[in-house]
């Protein structure tokens, strides 16, 4: 029987796990870190891991996120020379994909300004800007990134997409690398944040970036909180130069109620909601690659460290 450990602090995504395991994978025996037999685990199903809980598993074969992204690994230490996997989920994909929609429509057409116009009592009807019209940008291409960029292509929006490498998206202009950030950026109404972390793209969105997109422009970050130079957003926000911004992930989970951007005129905060991949499709993927390990079968969904996804 093979055992898979959970290594997370995160007592209600354990029990979440716990219950998917029971239901697609009961051959597998799944344990916490301090239960007995857990050493033995040759999988670790990880989020935040804590530190030296990787390096505590002799028998470790395979490090498997829970999430789409990797960069959280490194709560742990230096990773152990093994295979790393994450998850990829088709219904996490569908609701990136809503969530962006709905982002997008709610500041091209202006409804964060009439919902604030509610709370004065005030009739002002705002200016209707074809969606032809609006410049999104949508930075990082990967499975969601590409998603996201092509549906609000089909809907009708100018959309450009941004990438390290070369990509080829039907609707969607793609530029790539560092030469092609700023023309990427040049003039966008909104922009889209979908890069995994890595050394490259921490503070990434800087003032730098915030002064090449239109005056008024919006902020939407799905990506991780450290991509935000956050003193340069909130200067961006207070001088106009943007017009709004959208936060849905952030440095520290939850958001400390003492934090700046519950108040921050122009914020609006969303708790790490715009999409989370099922405790079953988790539960299904690991248990499907601890499978595949036993077999010596090619593993699904490899990450590089080294490239931080």
């Amino acid at each position: 029987m093979s055992t898979v450990v959970l290594l997370t602090d995160d007592a209600e995504l354990i029990t979440e796990l716990q219950q998917a395991f029971a239901q697609v994978a009961p051959e597998l025996r799944v344990l916490q870190a301090h239960q007995a037999g857990a050493a033995e685990a040759e999988v670790a199903a990880c989020w935040f891991p804590p530190p030296g809980s990787l390096q505590a598993l002799p028998r470790l074969r395979l490090i498997h996120s829970v999430s789409a992204g990797i960069e959280h690994l490194d709560s742990s230490g230096s990773l152990p020379p093994v295979p790393v996997c994450r998850v990829v989920d088709p219904e996490q994909r569908q609701g990136m994909v809503e969530f962006m929609r709905w982002a997008v429509i709610h500041y091209q057409r202006h409804f964060d300004l009439v919902l604030a116009n509610q709370r004065q009592a005030r009739w002002q009807r705002p200016p209707q800007c074809p969606a032809s019209a609006y410049k999104v940008g949508v930075l990082g291409l990967g499975s969601m990134g590409s998603a996201v960029a092509q549906d609000l292509a089909g809907a009708g929006y100018a959309v450009r997409g941004w990438s390290r490498s070369p990509k080829t998206l039907a609707g969607v202009d793609c530029y790539h690398g560092d030469s092609g950030l700023p023309h990427c950026l040049a003039g966008l109404d909104l922009l889209i944040n979908l890069l995994p972390l890595t050394a490259a793209t921490e503070r990434l969105l800087d003032r730098q970036v915030f002064a090449t997109l239109a005056p008024g422009a919006v902020l939407v970050n799905g990506g991780r909180g450290q991509h935000v130079a956050d003193a340069d957003l909130a200067e961006a926000l207070r001088s106009g130069q943007l017009r709004a911004a959208l936060l849905d992930v952030f440095e520290q989970e939850p958001l400390p109620a003492a934090h700046p951007w519950w108040h921050t005129a122009g914020v609006t905060v969303t708790p790490h909601m715009a999409s989370a991949a099922s405790a079953h499709c988790i539960a299904s993927q690991i248990a499907e690659n601890t499978r595949r390990l036993s077999s010596a079968a090619p593993l699904l969904h490899r990450a590089d460290p080294a490239l931080g996804y």
